[in-house]
């Protein structure tokens, strides 16, 4: 299916054109540093970063095939990759607001996503698929992709808090990750009780776009961390399901 889908998707989108509308996303898995620690860095660069936007807390609604095809995918490093998600900021529990189902896609170390606003829904207990059927059902995405998402299983609620950063000539920009918390989700039965939390890990993730590659190293040398393949989707499947 999910073959099937990603060519689809690519048809209707254009996305083998160029990769104009992508970006680079270069990821650091901190374990060794806190988050005041990892941002001191970040704002003694020489590139002058300075935080921007405020700091709020990110969460997510992660689907994926019955057998975990996207995951799978990232492990052995595809380099035609897909994620899907539902995101949305603030709060985790109660009416989710202006929620977004998101497509990241990847292709090798470029990424791109594709945002489709959706209706509130109630994150709680009672939750259940049929909830984001209705909200799917609603949303002005075509009949094609609706049935992808509804073929798809849910497995990974997230959530972690986030603050901003852009280099002074605005070629760059950073984010820091911090305080994850990973829940297991499914289609029927949701009690949210078991929580795996993540208080000691930091991720930092640089992104720019493609056409500023060329520079980048200038970027990540003054780090005192190396790059590191890291997906949160991954982190939280292998926390909630192998651990």
């Amino acid at each position: 299916m999910m073959k099937r889908m990603w060519k689809g998707f690519c048809t209707v989108k254009n996305m083998e054109k160029a990769v104009d509308n992508y970006r680079c996303e270069r990821k650091f898995f901190i374990s060794d540093l806190t988050k005041h620690e990892v941002e001191s860095c970040v704002k003694v660069h020489p590139a002058i970063f300075k935080e921007i936007y405020c700091q709020r807390y990110v969460n997510n609604i992660y689907f994926d095939t019955f057998n975990l095809n996207n995951y799978f995918d990232n492990v052995v490093g595809a380099y035609d990759r897909i994620k899907f998600r539902i995101r949305w900021y603030g709060e985790l529990w109660g009416v989710i607001k202006q929620p977004v189902l998101e497509l990241k896609i990847k292709k090798g170390l470029l990424g791109k996503k594709e945002a489709f606003p959706l209706d509130s829904f109630v994150l709680d207990r009672d939750f259940t698929i049929r909830n984001l059927i209705h909200v799917i059902d609603n949303s002005a995405i075509s009949e094609i992709l609706k049935l992808d998402i509804k073929s798809l299983s849910l497995t990974l609620l997230n959530r972690y808090s986030r603050k901003y950063f852009e280099s002074a000539d605005k070629h760059y920009r950073i984010t820091i990750d911090n305080d994850l918390l990973y829940y297991q989700i499914n289609h029927h039965h949701n009690n949210f009780l078991d929580k795996i939390v993540d208080i000691s890990n930091v991720i930092l993730e640089l992104k720019y776009d493609h056409k500023k590659d060329e520079n980048a190293h200038y970027i990540t040398n003054e780090f005192p961390f190396r790059l590191t393949k890291s997906s949160k989707y991954v982190m939280g499947l292998n926390k909630v399901y192998y651990y």
